[in-house]
């Protein structure tokens, strides 16, 4: 396995209904575990995070408060969105915001985009996109 440049590590609250969430709703792949650390490296079509519910003192810069990821969402880019949705419906995950078409100026060009946001258990909002074409602006 390869491991990206930037690999985001999330405080998680528990471990077991994070990866609940993660790997049997989603459809992550579990890549490697420190259960007696409360530790597991995920990834997802090339996207890689990292879980870990215990607080390392080195990693802390202040006291969690819920939502965790306030501030900051995870653009997660898919093949096939429709896939996810049905997995979320499916177990009756609620989506903070429904899937709709965005189109983003880069320069001259319009890149599209179908996305969603869902919030995982412990508020961190992930973004999940599928390319949908270009155009020009």
């Amino acid at each position: 396995m390869r491991f990206n440049k930037l690999i985001p590590e999330l405080r998680v609250l528990n471990i077991e209904k994070s990866l609940g969430f993660y790997r049997d709703i989603l459809g992550f792949r579990v890549e490697y575990e420190r259960s007696e650390n409360k530790f597991a490296f995920i990834s997802y079509m090339g996207a890689q995070m990292m879980l870990e519910q215990n607080t390392n003192p080195h990693w802390k810069t202040g006291k969690l408060k819920y939502p965790y990821g306030r501030g900051v969402n995870f653009q997660i880019e898919v093949r096939n969105l429709n896939d996810l949705l049905v997995r979320l419906n499916k177990n009756g995950y609620p989506l903070k915001l429904k899937a709709k078409e965005n189109w983003y100026r880069k320069e001259d060009k319009l890149l599209g985009l179908k996305e969603f946001l869902v919030l995982d258990p412990d508020g961190y909002l992930l973004r999940f996109s599928q390319r949908i074409g270009e155009k020009k602006a």
